[in-house]
């Protein structure tokens, strides 16, 4: 994918793929030896995803430039790239079509969001939103964990948990955990490796 996105950058003359990146400490490294004028980022990454490796970049650099191209489409992926300080998201099988477009207008200072992709955005702000502690629970219930597993785990009573679990579905709109995680997984709440 890679290489087929540097060919794509490659054919205009006004544009150079400075370096490349596997993983998501490569990639905050690449950046700060290279500073690009905008930097194109996966999600999905190993060592550090690519949400937090546009941190630790924004952090370094305020005004780093940076699109996500993705395979994500789950409302808490979008939110948590723009976040981060993502300027635009592009989905991957757009990406011939899109991409220099989207690589322009980032590096004019615009931020690019597509109009699915705001449409995305906005049933998300409509929703119940997950809390942290929710987040945990629903991390755990992905890895089979039992409410008494989780309760010990996270030092919380297991009635507690129960809550948690409740809540949990009455924001997902299910009534059980196979029904949660799939809702989870689809939204962008859990990723399973």
């Amino acid at each position: 994918m890679r290489e087929g996105i540097a060919r794509i950058v490659a054919v205009h003359p006004d544009m150079e793929v400075v370096a490349e990146a596997s993983n998501g400490d490569q990639a905050v490294a690449q950046f700060l030896a290279h500073r690009p004028d905008v930097t194109l980022m996966d999600l999905r990454l190993s060592i550090m995803d690519g949400t937090e490796a546009i941190r630790v970049i924004r952090r370094h650099d305020e005004t780093a430039r940076i699109v996500v191209l993705t395979m994500f489409q789950g409302d808490e992926d979008i939110h948590g790239a723009f976040e981060a300080g993502a300027m635009g998201y592009l989905l991957k099988d757009s990406i011939p079509d899109d991409l220099i477009h989207v690589i322009r207008e980032v590096y004019a200072g615009r931020r690019v969001v597509a109009p699915e992709i705001q449409q995305v955005l906005e049933q998300r702000a409509s929703q119940p939103a997950i809390t942290l502690r929710e987040r945990q629970v629903l991390e755990l219930i992905a890895r089979g964990m039992r409410n008494k597993e989780m309760s010990s785990m996270l030092g919380i009573t297991p009635d507690t948990i129960g809550a948690h679990v409740k809540n949990i579905y009455a924001k997902l709109g299910v009534h059980d955990r196979a029904a949660a995680l799939g809702e989870a997984i689809r939204r962008g709440l859990v990723h399973i490796p």
